[in-house]
């Protein structure tokens, strides 16, 4: 049993018919060898809408990037972001979204490390595929957080989005970006999100459709790219970093271990069949 995936058998024989019969060690190894790469969900908070139970009973939460639709809601949730409330608002209009699901307040404007409060537990959703350099953000979650205090991570599946054909990236160039201390995007990120991306739609990928390579469509949007990375004097959002569930695992644990983190992985709920996104925890370790 892959003992970083989040598993209960007696959940996933009671959710699927044709496993009712298994024992606990079977499903265990069915889990492993078929229903991981099958999409099946191997526990009951294994999902987008259950995840966030996780954080039901804490005091004190932190939301980093909630934009127009936050996880997390209540008196003891706190919000960060690059915008304030009005900003998201607008952005959020720009793009096309309601912007009424925008917290009506973002508590903290800038970087993590201009936060001097505690929470219980920091969450984020598809937020740490952007930092330009990782390292820095995981240590400033950690000095938000109480030893033993949690992080709580949605994170996109390269697999199934509009990342597939990008390489999954390395500890190697976690660690380079870290070096570098690395507070805006590579040119290199810039030109793979405007013109090296496909589409984003998991269901055609679960279905082994991931579109198709189009070299000559793809010239002027690199000198776009090239030329947007140049002149730009606003910040580019764009991902800096692509993840499966396993290769998260053992970029988060070789960083905690070789003590460039101190947060340490707990667990992930691998990614469910027509979804694009994984689920993991981190804690605090000192």
């Amino acid at each position: 049993m892959s003992r970083h995936f989040a598993f209960d058998p007696a959940y996933y024989v009671s959710r699927y018919a044709d496993l009712s019969h298994m024992s606990a060690q079977e499903a265990a190894d069915h889990f492993v060898n078929h229903g991981i790469a099958e999409g099946r969900q191997g526990h009951s908070r294994g999902s987008r809408p259950t995840f966030v139970e996780h954080i039901a009973f804490l005091e004190s939460i932190l939301e980093i990037g909630p934009f127009n639709a936050p996880i997390a809601r209540g008196n003891n949730v706190r919000y960060l972001d690059v915008l304030d409330a009005e900003q998201l608002r607008k952005r959020a209009e720009a793009c096309g979204l309601d912007p009424s699901g925008c917290p009506d307040v973002v508590n903290y404007v800038g970087d993590i490390s201009d936060i001097h409060d505690t929470f219980q537990g920091v969450l984020s959703s598809h937020c740490i595929e952007h930092q330009p350099d990782l390292i820095h953000h995981l240590n400033g979650v950690a000095k938000l957080l109480p030893i033993g205090g949690f992080y709580f991570l949605y994170i996109p599946d390269k697999r199934y989005c509009f990342d597939h054909f990008l390489p999954t990236s390395t500890v190697a160039e976690v660690i380079q970006a870290h070096h570098e201390r690395r507070t805006t995007h590579l040119l290199r990120s810039v030109i793979e999100h405007f013109a090296l991306v496909t589409h984003n739609d998991p269901g055609r990928h679960w279905a082994g459709d991931h579109g198709g390579d189009d070299i000559d469509s793809a010239i002027p949007k690199i000198e776009w790219a090239i030329e947007h990375h140049r002149t730009s004097k606003e910040y580019i959002d764009v991902h800096a970093w692509y993840f499966t569930p396993d290769s998260f695992w053992e970029i988060m644990s070789i960083l905690h271990q070789s003590g460039m983190s101190p947060l340490e992985p707990v667990v992930v709920y691998p990614t469910l069949r027509d979804e694009f996104e994984f689920f993991a925890i981190l804690r605090r370790e000192a």
